[in-house]
């Protein structure tokens, strides 16, 4: 535990005053308080209901926008690591930890990426993500417990994502991966905050108070997905698994993702349907593969030997060039 009783505690008055500190640190945090341009929503009809909250969400991208130099560092971070043989692995709790959830699971099979090389903790496991288990997150002794269990290290960038930036869970689990040498952010939307203290990073998007106070699945929510997103998509494009705006690395695993695969071919080479659907075949249904060889006029076995080269960078393989980030 990151905290304990002391001999003159008793269990009683650590939890009143546990109590006392939370209700105190709550009315201090943005996304806690009321918002004047919401007041008598109950009494709005349906259409101003949804100009209010459009409103709101408008100021989403300009507060995202202004974290965007902490981002950045954390999408290099996450590119080397991954470069590296290291992993990207979110901890969250309750809304948090489901859109980390949701960036982590779309990683495969946009990017073709192992399914450990982006992973998610969540407060109270897998269960929690269609049922709220909300009172796991208050618990640093089991925030410890879940990421020690997947061993971070100094290959690792473990990302904390909370709304509040005090969720105990969250903020535990990162000061441990911090201490065992993993590099770490906060995705927060309040400054000055636990999380992000216990971070090497943090990155605040402050989106104000929410339509519905506290309701943090709103405008923070939209905020930290934006986040997420750019944090992944960034990585993977510094990593050379997107070529110009394309998802080259795309797993072709349903009849869609495949007729993706032959759009994108067709598009990056400009080439005809006929001649994108026989190179993917010969490519062994691998886009890089059939990319590399079309662009650099190469045999599979060379194209093959150029990604490996480069380490899945597509366009260093079609220069054949050696990766450098």
């Amino acid at each position: 535990m990151l905290t304990s009783m002391t001999m003159q505690e008793t269990p009683g008055t650590h939890a009143k005053d546990n109590k006392n500190d939370q209700a105190s640190m709550l009315q201090q945090l943005t996304t806690e308080s009321q918002n004047e341009a919401s007041q008598g929503f109950d009494t709005k009809s349906a259409i101003e209901i949804a100009r209010i909250i459009n409103h709101e969400d408008a100021k989403v991208a300009a507060a995202v926008k202004k974290a965007i130099p902490e981002i950045a560092a954390v999408i290099d971070q996450v590119a080397r690591s991954l470069r590296d043989g290291g992993r990207l692995i979110y901890v969250g709790a309750g809304s948090s930890g489901r859109i980390a959830a949701l960036d982590s699971s779309e990683c495969p099979p946009t990017y073709s990426t192992a399914p450990g090389q982006v992973q998610y903790i969540m407060a109270g496991g897998p269960k929690a993500l269609a049922s709220a288990v909300e009172v796991n997150e208050d618990s640093e002794e089991l925030g410890q417990r879940d990421i020690a269990r997947r061993r971070p290290t100094r290959k690792d960038v473990v990302v904390g994502v909370s709304a509040s930036g005090r969720t105990p869970y969250v903020v535990a689990a990162v000061a441990y991966a911090r201490a065992r040498g993993a590099h770490t952010a906060a995705v927060t939307c309040n400054v000055g905050t636990p999380l992000a203290n216990a971070a090497d990073i943090a990155v605040v998007a402050d989106v104000g108070p929410e339509v519905i106070s506290g309701s943090t699945r709103m405008k923070a929510g939209t905020a930290q997905k934006m986040v997420l997103n750019m944090i992944t998509t960034g990585a993977m494009t510094r990593l050379g698994y997107v070529y110009e705006n394309l998802m080259v690395n795309v797993h072709m695993q349903n009849s869609k993702l495949v007729e993706r695969g032959i759009r994108i071919l067709m598009g990056a080479c400009k080439i005809d349907r006929e001649t994108a659907v026989h190179t993917i075949k010969s490519a062994g249904r691998s886009v890089p593969v059939a990319l590399v060889m079309l662009k650099a006029h190469v045999d599979k076995p060379e194209a093959v030997r150029r990604l490996a080269k480069s380490d899945g960078n597509v366009r260093l393989a079609i220069e054949d060039n050696v990766l450098e980030l």
